[in-house]
């Protein structure tokens, strides 16, 4: 067993400076949960406080069901990885991986055994006699990664362990983390700003925002079901659409009109959506909806299938990516983003017609910025 319980988790710094309030969540055994959100919203405090080097002001932490608030760092029984990899310039590899058993004095031959079976399943058996400085960053942190699979810990904890990599590093990275977390078989706690690996990896996501927990979801709940505008734009690349729209009720079905002047537009949202209690109490009201970029299709079948949900653009701009194309419009002077597949041909300035899926549209209270469609 692995399990992590936050109850109430606080932190406020001297000069009354809150960096975490009321965290409340249950980890469990083999989980691999991703804490994600802009800088400063709270979630390496978190990790910090789970390891022990930050004191709690608020709540119990538990580890495997043993209150930990005031056990030390080193009696927790995790292992960090830290994003500057903190490895000690003047020792070996090998040195670098077996320095906490040393310490712990582990017998030699254990070390060797575990030093080894860490190295094969990082890849960098051949790395062991050499010095950090001879290493590339992605080698680095699989050495940090292999320090702390030595200790066999009940819990790792990760901050922000790929951030010093480039691009095409990252995202090698990340599989190497996935297919260890497997191999390992025990609860990974996570750290990002990066919310592609937060999508790629974790098991749950925790979505802070300024000492707050947002939500907690399995990914792709987070994805299709946002709880509310932060996490609505903040999860997904590009981001979410946003637009101010008045809601519209003609007995049967329910419309989304936005746009400035007399230069209106609007769709119509699929019954399901659009006669609920909870959205038809907006009617003649404004709210917030949000649409996807990928949601947004320029496929003739799809147009044809839609007469409701197609309006007119201009095209502003095109981004070629390949496969895709991030085509950026104005609808009625209202600006969007859409991915559209590179085959459909679209040209700076020139008018097209598109088709919102409405089936994906998420509806946002204007004043309280929460869902109202989820």
């Amino acid at each position: 067993m692995s399990s992590v319980t936050l109850k109430g988790i606080g932190k406020t710094y001297s000069g009354n400076i809150l960096a975490v309030k009321d965290f409340n969540m249950e980890i469990g055994d083999k989980e691999f949960v991703i804490l994600v959100g802009p800088s400063g919203c709270g979630k390496s405090t978190t990790l910090r406080m789970i390891a022990g080097l930050e004191a709690i002001n608020e709540g119990e932490l538990y580890i495997d069901d043993k209150l930990v608030n005031e056990v030390p760092p080193k009696d927790r029984d995790i292992a960090m990885v830290f994003q500057n990899y903190a490895l000690y310039p003047h020792m070996t590899v090998f040195e670098n991986m077996a320095f906490g058993l040393k310490i712990r004095k582990t017998p030699r031959a254990e070390i060797n055994e575990r030093v080894l079976e860490a190295a094969k399943m990082l890849e960098i058996e051949n790395l062991l006699k050499r010095k950090p400085g001879a290493l590339s960053g992605g080698q680095r942190q699989r050495v940090a990664l292999g320090r702390a699979i030595v200790r066999k810990p009940k819990v790792f904890l990760l901050d922000e362990p790929l951030s010093n990599l480039d691009a095409k590093l990252r995202t090698s990275m990340r599989t190497v983390l996935s297919k260890l977390h497997m191999q390992l078989g025990t609860t990974f706690i996570y750290v990002t700003h990066d919310q592609t690996e937060a999508m790629t990896m974790g098991t749950r996501i925790v979505v802070m925002k300024d000492a707050f927990v947002q939500q907690i979801a399995p990914p792709q709940e987070l994805f299709d079901k946002p709880c509310n505008l932060f996490v609505a734009t903040f999860m997904g690349t590009p981001q979410m659409n946003i637009a101010e729209a008045e809601l519209i009720d003609d007995g049967k079905v329910t419309y989304l009109e936005f746009g400035g002047g007399e230069n209106k537009t609007r769709i119509a949202l699929p019954e399901a959506k659009g006669r609920k209690p909870e959205v038809l109490k907006y009617v003649g009201g404004r709210v917030l909806f949000g649409i996807r970029p990928n949601d947004i299709h320029a496929e003739p079948d799809f147009i044809a299938q839609h007469p409701e949900q197609t309006v007119e653009s201009d095209v502003d701009f095109v981004e070629l990516l390949g496969a895709e194309s991030n085509v950026f419009i104005k609808v009625s002077e209202i600006e969007f983003a859409c991915v559209i597949d590179s085959k459909i041909r679209m040209i700076n300035g020139e008018k097209v017609k598109l088709a919102f899926d409405t089936e994906a549209v998420h509806i946002f209270d204007k004043e309280t910025e929460e869902t109202v469609t989820n």
